[in-house]
């Protein structure tokens, strides 16, 4: 598959400090490739950018993380131009959903000579704000709430683990009423997730097995308490990608619910407050650039 114009948007700030220009002007050389790039000031410009390009250009690509690829992603939701990443972030949880080599020259030259594919993906809808990965409740949102950037650019993704271990000690249940699919549900939970992509960002790990982005469905998933029983039994079910009792699963392609008040959330790493949340699966709403399958 082959571009006769790309356009590529830089996140300076993103996780990694390399010198991406130097890295697109090796690759792009001597190719009968027409490239541009602009670069970012503010992580929600990406957004305003990328809606600039619609039709101006065969292929958008975003090197950031996964803060500026949903960004990215809002702006080209139901257009025919498609998506590519070049990984730049601390977790780049989309990129490794696809297989997207993590190395930058070498995502650089997927783009370019690589074995790649269209692949139309799924979106979703939390009270009229598209995201991409999930919506996280409890010490899921907690995670990242309390994740500072500097500490993520000293640490890495070691960073979330640091946080994840002290937000879990301070958990407590919260109570959801929600309605999914016409059905009702009342469920106390330390952590509420509604996500469309299962990857955690470590590698070919997934929250649980057959979470798909291509399905056209949510999956709604519900940790119940975080004791010590229940933790090696969700590390164990992430681990053999096995379904465990510890965490409560629902396929769904609609959700609304209700919280005691307003709550804070993270809508795809962004905080966000409600007392109801109304969610919805958008089948189909991306066109992503990815790796061909072997």
């Amino acid at each position: 598959m082959e571009f006769k114009h790309i356009h590529i948007i830089i996140n300076p700030v993103s996780g990694n400090a390399e010198p991406i220009l130097y890295y697109l002007s090796n690759a792009f050389a001597n190719k009968n490739i027409d490239w541009n790039v602009s670069v970012t000031i503010h992580e929600l410009e990406s957004y305003k950018i990328a809606s600039s390009l619609i039709g101006k250009t065969d292929l958008i690509v975003i090197y950031g993380g996964d803060g500026s690829v949903t960004e990215v992603a809002r702006a080209m939701m139901g257009k025919d131009t498609p998506l590519a990443i070049i990984p730049g972030g601390t977790t780049n949880v989309l990129s490794k959903e696809f297989g997207i080599p993590q190395d930058t020259e070498d995502a650089i030259e997927l783009l370019i000579n690589g074995k790649v594919t269209i692949a139309d993906i799924d979106m979703g809808m939390a009270n009229g704000c598209p995201f991409l990965l999930r919506v996280n409740f409890g010490i899921m949102a907690d995670m990242i709430l309390h994740t500072d950037r500097e500490m993520k650019r000293r640490l890495g993704q070691l960073a979330y683990g640091i946080t994840t271990l002290q937000t879990i000690a301070e958990a407590k249940q919260t109570t959801y009423n929600m309605m999914i699919d016409g059905e009702l549900f009342v469920e106390s939970c330390v952590a509420l997730t509604v996500t469309n992509a299962g990857n955690i960002g470590i590698e070919d790990f997934s929250l649980l097995p057959d979470i798909s982005i291509t399905d056209g469905y949510l999956d709604l998933i519900l940790l119940n308490d975080t004791s010590l029983i229940s933790m090696l039994q969700l590390a164990g079910s992430t681990l053999f990608q096995t379904e465990s009792d510890v965490l409560k699963h629902v396929r769904c392609k609609e959700i609304s619910i209700g919280m005691h008040g307003p709550t804070e959330y993270i809508c795809d790493d962004i905080k966000q407050v409600a007392s109801h949340l109304h969610i919805k699966a958008l089948p189909k709403s991306l066109k992503m650039l990815v790796p061909l399958i072997n």
